[in-house]
C-alpha cells in the first residue's frame, strides 16, 4: 500500500524548498501543482521515494500563433508540465545507460539496443486537484441546482456577467482579452482542426505573446462551491457518477472537441455530457490542447515516455497510481475519465498494454490552492482580486538547469528581442526535448542503436517520431478504438530539426 499522505507531503515540501521565482504571491495568486515520484521498492516495507520531476501552471496558448519551430511551450496546466519534466529526466537516464554511465532507473533488456525500468523501480503521478476535463465533471454533494447560461458570445462584454453564477464569473473574466497587445506578435498562417492527418503528439496550440501580457487562464477547476464534493457511489459503467443522486455538479471549462457528443447545457447535473473528449477553452479563441482528462487516459495506454525514447524502451513507461490532493473529487469520476473510456482498447503491439493505475487520494490540501488563497486573501483586504499565477515552474533531477520557470510559453522575464532564440525557449518546449533525444542517440554506440534508429532518413522531429513504430500501432489502436476525434497538429508544424 503506498503512503499516500507521505507522497503529497514530499512534493509540497519540494515545492516549498523551490526558489522564490514563479510562485504565486501568497494571499493574492493561486496554483495547482503535479509532480512524478520514483518509488524503489526493494522489500516490501522499505519504500524510498523521491521527486523526479515537478511543475505548477493554469494555463494554456490558443491555437491562432502556432510555432513551426516547436520552441513554445504551449500547455503550461502543472499535470502537462510534470509529465514533460519527467520525459526530460529519462531521457537524461537514458543517456546515462547508453554511454555506459551508472542509470538509477534502466537497465538491459533482452533486446539489442534496449532498455527496461529496473525492477524495483515505479513512478507515482501526483495532482494536487482533480484533472481538468471530464474527471472534474463529479457531483456536488447538498447543493441546490443551478441554472447555467451558456457560454458569452465573444465581443459580448459584461452586459451579461450579471447572469453568470459566481464560481463561474472568475473563469470567465481570466479568459477574456485584456487588451490588444496579445496579438502584435504571431507566427503566420493559422492552423487548421485536423482530425484525419497521420500522428503527431499530444496537440496543442501556441500564442507568442508580449512578456507583459498574461496568458489564458483555460480551464480552472478550481471553480468555488458552497461544500466539497467528495465520492458517490457509481450509477453505472460509463459514467461512474451517480448523476441522479447529485443536484448539481462542479464544471469544467474544457469545451468538447468537434465529433464529439456537446454539453446540453441544462440546469444542475445535466449541464455536462461526460466520457467525451475536450479541449482548454482559450482566451477569446479556441486551442487545440485536450485537456488533461484526456491526456492522462492516453497515457494509461501508451506510457508517459512519448513516441521519442519509445524507441529505446522495451516498453512502455507507465503510473503505478494517480494520487490526488484534498479537493473536490470523486473516485467513479476518475475512473471513467483516466481508465474506463480505453479499457477495452485491444490488438496493442508487444511493449504496451491498457495499464490503469491506482487512484487515490489524499487528506492534505495544497497551501497555494485556490480555496486556501481565497482564505488568506479574506484577511488581505489590500491585495486585490485573487487571480491565477502567471507563471509555470518545471523542476526536474537533472544535473544541469534544472529549474525552468516560463511564462506565455517561453522563459519567463524575456524581451521582445529574443523571442525566437534558444535564449526564450522552456527547457521542456517540443525542440528542447527532442535536443535531449539526440544527445541520447549520439551518446549510442552505432553498434547499440536501437534497429528502428538505423532505418531510413530520419532528420526532423516529426521523422523520428514516426519512425517509432510500435508506439504508433499503439496510438493508431486507441485513437480508432477509443479517441477518433483526437485533435493533432498540421505537420508542417513538426518539421523542424
Amino acid at each position: 500500500m503506498l503512503p499516500v499522505d507521505k507522497i503529497t507531503q514530499l512534493c509540497y515540501d519540494h515545492f516549498r524548498d523551490l526558489p522564490k521565482r514563479g510562485k504565486p504571491e501568497l494571499g493574492r495568486e493561486w496554483t495547482l501543482l503535479a509532480a512524478v515520484v520514483e518509488v524503489r521498492q526493494k522489500l516490501k516495507e522499505n519504500i524510498e521515494m523521491k521527486v523526479v520531476s515537478l511543475g505548477t501552471g493554469t494555463k494554456c496558448i490558443g491555437r491562432a500563433a502556432m510555432s513551426p519551430k516547436g520552441d513554445v511551450l504551449n500547455d503550461s496546466h502543472a499535470e502537462v508540465i510534470a509529465r514533460r519534466g519527467a520525459v526530460r529526466y529519462l531521457a537524461e537516464q537514458l543517456r546515462l545507460a547508453v554511454s555506459g554511465a551508472n542509470s538509477s532507473v534502466f537497465c538491459p533488456s533482452e533486446e539489442m539496443g534496449k532498455w527496461r525500468l529496473q525492477p524495483e523501480v515505479s513512478f507515482v503521478f501526483f495532482t494536487s486537484h482533480t484533472p481538468c476535463g471530464d474527471a472534474s465533471i463529479i457531483p456536488m454533494d447538498g447543493s441546490p441546482a443551478q441554472v447555467c447560461p451558456p457560454l458569452r458570445p465573444e465581443g459580448s462584454g459584461d452586459k451579461d456577467r450579471s447572469s453568470i453564477a459566481p464560481e463561474m464569473a472568475l473563469k470567465r473574466r481570466a479568459e477574456e482579452p485584456e487588451d490588444q497587445a496579445s496579438k502584435r506578435l504571431r507566427v503566420e498562417g493559422e492552423p487548421h482542426l485536423d482530425t484525419a492527418a497521420p500522428d503527431t503528439e499530444d496537440t496543442t496550440g501556441s500564442a507568442p505573446q508580449p512578456e507583459n501580457n498574461h496568458p489564458v487562464d483555460d480551464d480552472d477547476p478550481c471553480q468555488p462551491s458552497a461544500t466539497e464534493a467528495q465520492d458517490t457511489p457509481q450509477a453505472d459503467g460509463e459514467t461512474g457518477v451517480d448523476q441522479q443522486q447529485a443536484r448539481d455538479i462542479h464544471r469544467t471549462g474544457a469545451k468538447c472537441v468537434p465529433g464529439e457528443t456537446c454539453d446540453p447545457k441544462e440546469p444542475g447535473a445535466g449541464y455536462h455530457s461526460t466520457g467525451v473528449l475536450r479541449v482548454k477553452p482559450g482566451r477569446g479563441e479556441p486551442t487545440l490542447s485536450l485537456s488533461c482528462s484526456d491526456k492522462m487516459a492516453r497515457w494509461t495506454v501508451l506510457g508517459f515516455q512519448g513516441a521519442l525514447l519509445s524507441h529505446y524502451l522495451q516498453g512502455a513507461v507507465y503510473f503505478r497510481a494517480v494520487v490526488t490532493g484534498k479537493c473536490p473529487y470523486s473516485h467513479g469520476a476518475m475512473q471513467r475519465a483516466l481508465c474506463h473510456r480505453v479499457s477495452h482498447v485491444s490488438g496493442l503491439p508487444a511493449g504496451f498494454s491498457v495499464h490503469p493505475p491506482e487512484l487515490l487520494q489524499s487528506s492534505l490540501e495544497f497551501s497555494h490552492s485556490h480555496p486556501q488563497t481565497q482564505s488568506q486573501h479574506g484577511h488581505q483586504t489590500s491585495k486585490g482580486r485573487v487571480s491565477p499565477c502567471g507563471a509555470a515552474i518545471s523542476w526536474c533531477a537533472v544535473p544541469n538547469l534544472p529549474l525552468d520557470v516560463t511564462a506565455n510559453g517561453y522563459k519567463q522575464g524575456i524581451t521582445k528581442k529574443v523571442l525566437g532564440t534558444p535564449q526564450a525557449r522552456s527547457l521542456i518546449c517540443k525542440v528542447e526535448l527532442f535536443r535531449a533525444f539526440q544527445t541520447v542517440v549520439t551518446s549510442t554506440p552505432n553498434t547499440h542503436l536501437p534497429a528502428s534508429l538505423r532505418e531510413g532518413d530520419l532528420q526532423t522531429y516529426w521523422d523520428y517520431k514516426q519512425a517509432s513504430g510500435a508506439y504508433q500501432q499503439a496510438w493508431q489502436q486507441l485513437r480508432q478504438q477509443a479517441f477518433p476525434s483526437w485533435l493533432r497538429s498540421p505537420r508542417d508544424l513538426l518539421g523542424f530539426h
